[in-house]
């Protein structure tokens, strides 16, 4: 049974910085990579950063590039996004999950968690 819970969003000024978590249960935490997503109303979800199972890989898409930082801790099973110098572009439901393409897996499906609301206000 995977779980994921994140937590740490809310309101935060544009320019200013959030930290959030994610707890994963339910599956060999260490062995797999892990990702941070974010969704807005009618839109898909979009990855905003990934991190290997080796803690120094990571990638993250243009749109956050130099402003969001993942990492994790394989002793707790956490997951972090820090977010730092947020804009509006950035006000989502953020979701901590595998890669895109585990979680295709029948281990993973159905498996997101209900998310943390980032909103940015100027």
């Amino acid at each position: 049974q995977v779980q994921l819970v994140e937590s740490g969003g809310g309101l935060v000024q544009s320019g200013g910085s959030l930290r959030l978590s994610c707890i994963a249960s339910g599956f060999t935490f260490r062995r797999y990579g892990m990702s941070w997503y974010r969704q807005t109303p009618g839109k898909e979800r979009d990855m905003v950063a990934t991190i290997g199972t080796n803690h120094e890989a990571t990638a993250y898409p243009d749109s956050v590039k130099g402003r969001f930082t993942i990492s994790r801790d394989n002793t707790k099973n956490l997951v972090y996004l820090q977010m730092d110098r947020v804009n509006d572009e950035d006000t989502a439901v953020y979701y901590c999950n595998v890669p895109r393409p585990i979680i295709n897996t029948e281990q993973f499906d159905n498996s997101w968690g209900r998310g943390t609301q980032v909103t940015v206000s100027s």
